[in-house]
């Protein structure tokens, strides 16, 4: 809000064109928040190209929906002033050309000599007109260069000045002649939904000469797509449960009935999430969520693989406990449950209420506080309210086709064993 409030401000100004960017998130990776986006002239051609593409990829950029504020550092029309340098001219006047070329560039910038110790430390020295001198072209006939019959030659002599427009600076990316495109994504819009935006505005308009790049911060980003997927994570974390519990079972069946009520935390995390976006929104707007599936739902999510595993095991637990005990599965499974409920409970809404302050996070960074707590009440919420009549009903179904498959392996080898034929007598 502060943002968009300067920019209009700043953009009233005529001596140039000013505005506000956020700092990147990441301190030293990158000179902006937002996304850094790099248009590449592929084919060679003149800045003129360029231009003219880089003007129709921010026209159409600028209506997509994604893009909050999306501007350029490239700038085409800077005045310049270009130094034409008469070679025949230095050539009959007996004039080293790469002396007149020194020369100028001491007289406009400076000119590097050597180093020098003192003090202990090593000094760079350089040559360079003063201020006032430097300012004025005009004075570029106070500089001399030598002939070589040893007599000094005025650069105004040899030299002449025209005033020109150009680019500001001439940025090379991947040693293709490129502009940099910065902005940041509109209210409710993620970076990646801003950066898809701009890639799908770009094959739209851009023709085959052009390419495109990232940097700073958006160029991890792209990096961070070619790592391990979100599903291949939770995969693991399925996997790694599910060995843990096979380990504390010593059971390969009984962890099933476990990790299956998992895929109710997770509709109850996603129920939540869409509530807050659309009725919860609508009634108290600062409750607002445009997000669904960014990193901090996937961690919520990750969480809630544990916690409601956590719920399933306390039952789990005690109804086979019972079951070795003699009773029947159906019983032990509604036994383990009776036991267990008031536990679960208690532990449960416990969790839910000490993330209650994560759900109706303010302030600065409150987003991803506000989504992976919803993610994570939502979640532990159908855990408890639903899962927990669900797990007794899966513990039996699972313990009955796990005996199934016993009984059929166990009999199984003897339908498989080789009919015996008679040895033959032998005659004494």
């Amino acid at each position: 809000m502060i943002k968009a409030k300067l920019n209009l401000k700043l953009i009233t100004l005529p001596q140039g064109t000013v505005f506000a960017f956020s700092p990147p998130a990441i301190a030293g990776v990158g000179t902006s928040g937002g996304f850094q986006f790099v248009l590449e002239d592929r084919a060679g051609k003149d800045p003129e190209f360029l231009v003219n593409n880089l003007n129709k990829f921010l026209a159409a950029a600028r209506k997509r929906p994604e893009i909050g504020t999306i501007a350029t550092t490239y700038i085409p029309s800077a005045p310049q002033k270009y130094v034409y340098v008469d070679k025949e001219k230095v050539l009959r006047e007996g004039v080293n050309l790469s002396d007149v070329y020194n020369t100028l560039q001491t007289f406009m910038g400076g000119q590097f000599v050597n180093y020098f110790n003192q003090y202990g430390r090593t000094w760079q020295v350089y040559v360079e007109a003063e201020a006032p001198y430097r300012a004025n072209l005009e004075n570029v006939g106070q500089f001399y260069v030598r002939n070589k019959n040893s007599e000094m030659v005025p650069l105004s002599a040899l030299t002449r000045f025209e005033s020109r427009y150009g680019p500001e600076f001439k940025m090379r990316y991947n040693e293709y002649s490129s502009a940099q495109v910065i902005g940041s994504a509109a209210p409710g819009y993620s970076s990646d939904q801003a950066t898809a935006a701009l890639e799908e505005v770009f094959h739209q308009t851009m023709p085959p000469e052009m390419g495109f790049d990232y940097m700073g911060i958006s160029r991890q980003e792209q990096k961070a797509r070619e790592g391990v997927p979100a599903w291949a994570v939770f995969g693991i974390s399925f996997v790694f449960v599910f060995l843990v519990l096979a380990a504390l079972y010593e059971s390969w069946s009984l962890p099933f009935s476990v990790l299956l009520s998992t895929p109710v935390a997770v509709f109850g995390a996603f129920g939540l999430l869409w509530l807050r976006r659309t009725i919860l929104g609508m009634i108290f707007p600062a409750f607002m969520v445009q997000v669904e599936n960014d990193v901090y739902s996937q961690i919520g999510l990750v969480m809630l693989i544990g916690l409601a595993a956590k719920n399933a095991i306390l039952i789990v637990e005690f109804a086979k406990s019972e079951y070795e005990q003699g009773k029947s599965l159906v019983d032990a499974a509604l036994e383990g449950a009776k036991l267990r409920l008031r536990p679960i409970l208690m532990t449960s809404f416990a969790f839910i209420l000490g993330c209650v302050p994560l759900f109706i996070a303010t302030g600065a960074g409150s987003v991803g506080r506000q989504i992976m707590g919803t993610t994570v009440i939502g979640g532990m919420l159908a855990a408890t309210g639903i899962a927990i009549f669900i797990i007794p009903a899966l513990y039996v179904l699972v313990e009955r086709l796990a005996s199934m498959r016993k009984h059929t392996t166990a009999g199984a080898p003897e339908l498989q064993q080789p009919i015996q034929q008679p040895r033959p007598m032998e005659a004494d």
